[in-house]
Order: structure tokens, then C-alpha cells, then sequence
């Protein structure tokens, strides 16, 4: 059994209707990944994840993306701490986020754009401590960052996503009670920084991810100059999430079995209200 701790379901590149989503989940499910957590990036799909983990038995999480900063309005703070108390006895609502901080893309890096991400992230901090969730973190290049302001607003653990630091971040992370989230970039032989990581953190604080359709595994990755030519891009999918743990177990040397059930047991402990959507029959 795994979970993908991190995926877009309602992303348009898994094609228009419910249908093909309904198709994509269902083949995930048909490869063993029991549970997805489906993240919101703003405040117009807070309905739409929400929707959507119901209708397959999943997860949501409910926040406002660093990406989308720009574009949203400080009343969205509101919209979110209203939708959070709304839905505060939903068990598929399990965490605060997507929220953190980019400062990788040059625009958003720009100082006032730099404070707008901060004060942000602050306040859905601060929200998370008030509904007593944990909280899913955007973190590029952005970790030391992050870490000064969960010092200042601890909350209840939850997941570094897509995590690349050091791993003195790695350890700071998880003194705060994160895990941390691992996907397809360590798929990529020549991502030898972040393999290394992947084969040497305690296996207790690591959890698998997809965020599909970003980040595709190395499989699926087509180049700049093989899409000019014609080569479309393989779309990434919550099915690819064994295959990925595959990657773990060989960088681990472990048996899958064996990275199956302690990612699983990982994801139940940084999102707690998981555990009671588990198929029944099912154990971490």
C-alpha cells in the first residue's frame, strides 16, 4: 500500500471532465497507492480538491501557494480561515497548505514580493496553529526561511514537499516533527546531491510524492529538443508512485515491502487524520 502525500488532481493537464480523472485515480488505485492527499494552490480550488477527495476516497488540503501570492487578494486569508472552521469536521480535510515561500522564481524575489510571500505564509501559519492542523510546505530554496518562521509559529509538524536542502535542514525539519517529501527528481541519476540525501536520512522521516503532474519521474521526462521534435511530454500520475518507491528501495537497498510500509507509516504520522481513511482491512 502507498500514499502520495502530494498530488494536483485537479490540475487541467489530467484532461477535461471527471472522467479522465476518475480513470487516472482508478489506475493509481489499481497499482496500490491507497490514498492521495490533493493539495490547493488558491483560493478558487479550495471546492475543487475538496470535491474531488471525496469523490475518490481521498484526502485535500486547504492553503494559498507562494505561486499564487501575486494574484491573491489579502481577503483570501479570510476565505481560508472561513473554509477551515467550515469544514473543521471533514476527516478528508487533513492539513493547512500548499503554503510556504519560493525564492526561486526571479519575480517573486523581489523585495516587496518577498515580504507579500512572508506575510502569507505567517498568517496561514497562524491559522493552522488555530484549527490545530499541520501544514504541507512549498519549499524552494527557501528552507532556512521557513524554518525561522516555524521557531517563531510552531505547528503541529506536517511535510516539507519536494524537499532539496542540506541536510542540516533536513535535520532541522525534522526536530520540528516534518517529514520530509521525496518524488520523481530522485529518479534522475545526475541529481546526485539529492539521491544521497534519499539513501541516507532515516527512512522514519521520509515520505513519497508524485505532485503530479509536475515533477515527472526520469521515465517519463522528455527533453526540450525531443519535444521540438515531435515528443510529447509523458504526463506525470499518482500511478507512477510505486515506481518511484522502487527508486527508494534501490538507492536504499531495501526491499519494497519494507519502503512501502515505513513511507506509509510516515505519511500517517506527519498527517494524522489519514489514518482513518485507510481502506478497511488495510495497516500501515
Amino acid at each position: 500500500m502507498w500514499i502520495d502525500t502530494h498530488c494536483h488532481l485537479d490540475a487541467p493537464e489530467f484532461g477535461a471532465g471527471l472522467g479522465a480523472v476518475d480513470a487516472t485515480r482508478a489506475l493509481a488505485r489499481a497499482r496500490g497507492v491507497a490514498l492521495c492527499v490533493l493539495p490547493a494552490v488558491e483560493h478558487a480550488n479550495f471546492d475543487a480538491v475538496r470535491l474531488l477527495a471525496h469523490r475518490h476516497g481521498d484526502a485535500y488540503a486547504l492553503g494559498i501557494h507562494p505561486l499564487y501570492v501575486p494574484q491573491a487578494d489579502d481577503t483570501d486569508l479570510d476565505k481560508l480561515d472561513q473554509a477551515l472552521e467550515r469544514h473543521r469536521h471533514d476527516p478528508r480535510l487533513v492539513a493547512v497548505g500548499e503554503i510556504g515561500l519560493d525564492f526561486f522564481v526571479p519575480a517573486l524575489c523581489e523585495p516587496v514580493m518577498r515580504e507579500r510571500q512572508l506575510r502569507f505564509y505567517r498568517a496561514q501559519l497562524r491559522l493552522a496553529r488555530r484549527h490545530g492542523l499541520p501544514v504541507i510546505l512549498h519549499v524552494r530554496k527557501s528552507a532556512d526561511a521557513l524554518l525561522r518562521a516555524l521557531r517563531e509559529l510552531p505547528v503541529s509538524g506536517g511535510i516539507a514537499h519536494a524537499f532539496s536542502g542540506s541536510a542540516q535542514q533536513a535535520g532541522a525539519f525534522t526536530d520540528l516533527g516534518f517529514r520530509l517529501g521525496f518524488g520523481g527528481a530522485m529518479s534522475f541519476e545526475s541529481a546526485r546531491r539529492l539521491r544521497a540525501l534519499a539513501a541516507g536520512l532515516p527512512l522514519d522521516h521520509l515520505v513519497l510524492e508524485t505532485d503530479a503532474p509536475d515533477i515527472p519521474p526520469q521515465w517519463l521526462y522528455v527533453t526540450a529538443a525531443e519535444r521540438q521534435a515531435g515528443q510529447p511530454q509523458g504526463i506525470n500520475t499518482p500511478a507512477e508512485l510505486p515506481r518511484i518507491g522502487e527508486v527508494l528501495a534501490g538507492l536504499r537497498g531495501l526491499l519494497l515491502d519494507e519502503v512501502a510500509r515505513q513511507t506509509t507509516a510516515n505519511a500517517l504520522s506527519a498527517l494524522p487524520r489519514l489514518s482513518a481513511l485507510l481502506p478497511s482491512g488495510t495497516a500501515a
